[in-house]
């Protein structure tokens, strides 16, 4: 048994269980009691407690690492170093890892690959700014979640991961096929090494294999120092040429010839999303030499920092090379003008033969047809050498599996000279059409997959044990029957395989408690959770349970459902209080009364001097009150209290006449939230 499952940290968070483990830490999947939510929880091992080296590190880079803030990256929460126990909160994260999904499906399609890289990239920009590099980039430490989004765990970490000097031995086989050169020397890195690694990625995402498999972590660094990887478009020839020209760049051996920022790379993929078709001239944008690894760090720096002069510079040398170039100049001027002469004759005849023809209307431009197939509509139409070369006519099409404003044909083809401001028609994919998960509860696992294909989702069946539904019928959905859900969505079919041979018993007092503690109890008593269904007319808090079937205390079969009605709280009583400010300066009892829609519900004395503000408070279910406050029956104060966004609002205040003072107009001025509407407000009934 785990020594943790099960156990409370701090007071607030309870283990469930387990998530998986590493090489320095495991992961738990918990509870917070205090901000209602689940999360997750990195906890180190007991080996690393004892390394004080390693301990000072950990802690400083966790401190940096709540310094990142950004959409995809996975969000800590909380940090704690005891004497024995050191761990790290995080956000739950219900996904798989993209190294699962690239598993799953080898070579994934170029678009679907660059979209993830966008979001990678745009995480890593942020980290880099606030000085913080990965260091362990890899489809692994990488979470996608189902609507398509990433997030990037683990940052930093793999830095303070050993005390001593780091080799490279068959436990980093994990990360070796993902590391920088740099890396793999253990030489000085910098945020060009992330840049590496998400090469590597990309590469893995569009063929569908690494760029360097070898028997051993070892064999694998020294082909990241010195072998070429087999070009993308050997591997699938349906790849873009700009593609692969991105990816192999991201892969340069030497720092200085990579993209210098996560922000270049993103311009470089957002110019080819306008264009695939494109491509890029790297090798006209530096001078590339081979790598020489001696050089690396050295040639990085120097390309960034260049001295103004050179100590050692060989003046001598130069001089003679300046007397010889002194001569040679005077014979490069003499050819230049002898070729300027004879370019003018020629241009000369040029003009004479051509002179009609220059007169003659200019021919139509051609331009040739881009390819817009794969783009998103959006996008093309704001790109504007289309929007100068091409008129487009729009139909719209349904593919679950393509993004909405995907385009999923078009006319003319790519490739075909056609005349400028031609039209071009485009198959647009449209938004994506939900529908209703429908009841299939008692049939058969075929009858309810062929329905769900006429809905047009997708089906896949989990076994589960049941007492009273027959074996191969349905027992339940996830998501749950009358669910709205998108066109393609893959709903699991929980099919009744008859009761397990072992009992066990629906736990005790799970009526009254939160949601998550009864799931929580089912699972640890090795029950599913059926179905979850919201009660609006509870009057009880919003996620307490009303109750479970089968009940508490029936004997069940191990890994049979039960299902939950739990109050959504919309039938629960609320609360709604404010203090109102009474008159300054008055030094006397007066009258407090107080109206609520029409009908006196308070009567009081009060003195101002004493008693500065006057409580108000009042429950309902939903709905507004509108709330008057007399003072010695004089109007003071109008309110609404709103039930459903349980908040009290002035509307108006009226200025306060003491005995033997002035008249009561109202005070021209609202109260701090009043509308200035004077006397419109009057009280009324429901």
């Amino acid at each position: 048994m785990d020594k943790f499952i099960g156990k409370r940290l701090d007071g607030k968070y309870e283990i469930h269980n387990l998530l998986g483990m590493g090489g320095m830490a495991y992961v738990y999947r918990a509870y917070d009691r205090v901000e209602d939510r689940w999360v997750a929880i990195k906890i180190l091992k007991e080996e690393f407690s004892d390394n004080s080296d390693f301990l000072r590190r950990f802690r400083n880079e966790a401190k940096a690492i709540t310094l990142l803030s950004h959409p995809n990256i996975v969000d800590v929460f909380d940090v704690s170093f005891g004497d024995r126990l050191q761990y790290i909160v995080m956000e739950y994260i219900d996904g798989i890892t993209l190294k699962q999904y690239i598993e799953q499906e080898g070579a994934i399609r170029w678009d679907e690959a660059l979209h993830f890289t966008i979001q990678i990239l745009m995480a890593l920009e942020h980290a880099h700014e606030k000085g913080i590099i990965h260091r362990d980039i890899k489809p692994q430490n990488v979470m996608l979640l189902q609507d398509g989004s990433i997030k990037v765990t683990d940052f930093g970490i793999a830095r303070f991961s050993q005390s001593e000097t780091q080799t490279m031995t068959d436990k980093a086989i994990g990360s070796v096929h993902y590391i920088a050169p740099e890396q793999a020397r253990g030489d000085y890195i910098t945020d060009k090494a992330d840049i590496y690694s998400v090469g590597v990625m990309l590469y893995e995402m569009i063929t569908g294999r690494l760029p360097f498999v070898a028997d051993s972590a070892v064999s694998v660094a020294l082909m990241q120092l010195q072998a070429k990887p087999v070009m993308p478009r050997e591997l699938n020839p349906n790849l873009p040429r700009g593609l692969e020209q991105i990816t192999m760049r991201a892969m340069e051996k030497n720092p200085v010839d990579r993209f210098q920022s996560a922000g270049e790379m993103l311009d470089d993929i957002d110019r080819f999303r306008h264009n695939p078709g494109m491509v890029f001239h790297y090798d006209l944008q530096t001078g590339r030499t081979n790598f020489e690894p001696s050089r690396d760090i050295e040639s990085y720096d120097s390309a960034r920092f260049k001295p103004n002069y050179n100590d050692s510079y060989e003046y001598e040398e130069e001089y003679v090379r300046s007397r010889r170039g002194a001569r040679g100049a005077m014979v490069v001027k003499g050819i230049i003008a002898a070729a300027v002469i004879i370019v003018l004759a020629v241009s000369a005849v040029w003009l004479l033969k051509n002179w009609d023809t220059m007169l003659k209307p200019e021919e139509d431009e051609q331009v040739e047809m881009p390819n817009f197939v794969g783009q998103i509509y959006e996008e093309i139409l704001a790109n504007p050498e289309y929007a100068e070369n091409f008129r487009f006519k729009t139909t719209q099409g349904n593919d679950p599996d393509l993004q909405p404003g995907q385009v999923m044909q078009q006319t003319p083809n790519k490739g075909i000279l056609v005349k400028k401001g031609s039209e071009v028609e485009l198959l647009v994919n449209g938004t994506i059409e939900q529908v209703e998960v429908p009841d299939m509860k008692n049939y058969t696992q075929a009858d309810a997959i062929a329905l769900l294909k006429e809905y047009n989702l997708k089906s896949k069946a989990e076994s589960v044990a049941d007492d009273e539904i027959e074996v191969g019928h349905v027992v339940g959905t996830d998501p749950q029957a009358h669910t709205m859900v998108d066109v393609g969505t893959t709903i699991t079919l929980k099919v009744s395989k008859g009761p397990a041979t072992k009992k066990t018993r629906v736990p005790n007092d799970l009526v009254g408690k939160l949601k998550y503690d009864v799931t929580a109890r089912l699972e640890e008593a090795k029950l599913k959770v059926g179905s979850i269904t919201e009660d609006d007319t509870s009057e009880l808090g919003k996620d307490i349970v009303i109750s479970v079937n089968p009940a508490s205390g029936s004997e069940v079969s191990e890994g049979a459902s039960v299902d939950i009605v739990v109050s959504s709280g919309k039938g629960a009583s609320k609360t709604v209080s404010k203090d109102i400010s009474l008159p300054s300066g008055v030094d006397m009892d007066i009258a407090v009364k107080v109206y609520r829609n029409g009908s006196v519900v308070v009567e009081d004395t009060v003195n101002p001097m004493y008693a500065g503000s006057y409580p108000l408070s009042f429950s309902k279910t939903s709905g507004t009150d509108t709330v008057v406050v007399k003072l010695n029956d004089q109007d003071y104060m109008y309110l609404t209290f709103n039930y459903d966004t349980q908040e009290a609002t002035i509307t108006q205040t009226f200025e306060f006449i003491p005995p033997n003072g002035g008249g009561d107009e109202p005070d021209p001025s609202s109260g701090e939230e009043g509308n200035g509407n004077g006397g419109d407000i009057q009280p009324s009934g429901d």
